[in-house]
C-alpha cells in the first residue's frame, strides 16, 4: 500500500467517530422507542368484568310475639223457664199479677244481708252467697193462691227455713217467726208451722232466678197458706214470743192463720 499521509489519517478517523456516534444513536432510538412501545399496549383481551358485588340481604326485624288467643266472650241467653215437671204442668212466672205494696223492689245484692235474730241462741248474718252455699237446696211444686181470685203453680227451689232457723237455736220462748221484707212489708208464721214442715225460702222459680217482681233475692213459699203470707224481698227472720203480732195485712183485717180455703178475715 502506499504512504498515508496526515491527512488522510485525519479523514479517517473522522469517519470512524461518524460510525461510532451513529451506531449510538441508532442504539438509543431503538431503546427509547421499545418503551415507548410498551407503554401504549393495548391488553391482549377485553378488560376483565369487575367481581359482581352481591348486596347484602337486611337482617329481619325480631318479630313480635303473637298474642295470646283470646276466647270470645260467651254470650249470656235469657234464663228459659219450665213449664212441665215430672209429668205436671206449671203455671208462668208471667202469670203473677203485681200487688205488691210499693211496686217490685230492686235489691243491692253486693250489700245485701239476712238477718236472722230475736229471740234465739246466737244471731246470724249472711250474705246471699252465703246461704245458697252453707245450706242444702230442695225443690218442691206448690201453689200459691191469692185472696184476689187467682193461682199459679210452679217449681221453687230453694233452703228449708227450719235449718235457719235451727242454727240460730231458737229460745224456749219464741212462739212465732216474724219475716220483713226490703219494702216494709211485714208477715208472721207460726215457729211450730215453720219446724214441722218443709216450707222453703225460694231464690228459683221455674229453674229461674227470682225476678225483681217476684221477690229475689228471696220469697217465702208458704205453702197451704193464703198469697199475703208469700212475702218477698226477705231481709230479715225475726223470732218472738208475741202471738198477737199482726202483720201488714193482718193488721187491716186479713185472717192471721190465713189457711187456703179458710175465711179470708177475721181471728
Amino acid at each position: 500500500m502506499g504512504h498515508q499521509t496526515e491527512g488522510d489519517k485525519a479523514m479517517k478517523t473522522k469517519r470512524l467517530v461518524m460510525i461510532l456516534v451513529t451506531a449510538l444513536l441508532v442504539a438509543l432510538f431503538n431503546t427509547v422507542g421499545c418503551a415507548a412501545e410498551r407503554d401504549v399496549l393495548e391488553p391482549a383481551g377485553p378488560a376483565p368484568e369487575p367481581p359482581a358485588v352481591t348486596p347484602m340481604e337486611p337482617e329481619p326485624e325480631p318479630e313480635e310475639p303473637a298474642p295470646e288467643p283470646v276466647a270470645p266472650e260467651t254470650p249470656e241467653l235469657e234464663p228459659v223457664e219450665i213449664r212441665e215437671y215430672q209429668g205436671e204442668d206449671l203455671s208462668s212466672i208471667n202469670d203473677f199479677r203485681e200487688n205488691s205494696i210499693r211496686g217490685p223492689q230492686q235489691v243491692d245484692i253486693e250489700s245485701y244481708t239476712l238477718e236472722v235474730n230475736g229471740l234465739v241462741a246466737e244471731a246470724k248474718s249472711y250474705t246471699y252467697d252465703e246461704v245458697l252455699s252453707n245450706y242444702q237446696s230442695y225443690q218442691k211444686v206448690v201453689t200459691l193462691d191469692c185472696v184476689e181470685g187467682w193461682s199459679v203453680k210452679l217449681l221453687w227451689e230453694g233452703v228449708l227455713v227450719r235449718d235457719l232457723l235451727n242454727d240460730s237455736m231458737p229460745s224456749p220462748e219464741a212462739l212465732v217467726v216474724i219475716f220483713h221484707a226490703y219494702d216494709g212489708y211485714t208477715t208472721s208464721l207460726p215457729l211450730d208451722y215453720l219446724i214441722d214442715n218443709d216450707i222453703l225460702m225460694a231464690y228459683k222459680m221455674n229453674e229461674v232466678t227470682l225476678p225483681p217482681e217476684r221477690g229475689y233475692p228471696f220469697e217465702l213459699v208458704a205453702e197451704s197458706k193464703l198469697g199475703y203470707k208469700w212475702i218477698k224481698w226477705i231481709t230479715r227472720i225475726e223470732l218472738s214470743d208475741d202471738a198477737d203480732y199482726r202483720g201488714f195485712w193482718e193488721s187491716r183485717g186479713y185472717s192471721n192463720s190465713a189457711d187456703v180455703g179458710g175465711p179470708y178475715f177475721g181471728d
